[in-house]
């Protein structure tokens, strides 16, 4: 079975969930702390292709200035993104060329065999 990569926040309650349930069936993968090493714009990019979503589809709403940044069109959102990585929703799940943000957790079950 191809690598999962999780891109997650660890104090996200949702991503201790995720690990949880991940965990508990036995599956591996690689976490990656974006808030911490940030997102170029072509990861970010990446990220949204393997999604096939737009920006405004994972921006994370709770966040201070997000209702500002939803006011802005794709380029300028993916690059406050960039700038601001706790703008993006958590947390999202890659396999392959295919993501899912895992929201509720067991979406992730999408990306399996």
């Amino acid at each position: 079975m191809a690598q999962l990569t999780v891109y997650e926040k660890p104090t996200c309650t949702t991503c201790r969930n995720l690990f949880a349930l991940l965990t508990e069936r036995g599956i591996d993968f690689d976490t990656v702390e974006y808030h911490v090493t940030g997102l170029s714009e072509e990861e970010l990019r990446g990220l949204l292709d393997k999604l096939g979503a737009r920006p405004h589809d994972v921006l994370r709403m709770r966040e201070p200035g997000a209702a500002e940044a939803a006011k802005l069109d794709d380029d300028a959102l993916i690059a406050a993104m960039v700038e601001r990585p706790e703008l993006v929703q958590r947390p999202i799940v890659v396999r392959g060329d295919r993501a899912v943000l895992a929201r509720p957790v067991e979406r992730v079950l999408e990306l399996l065999p």
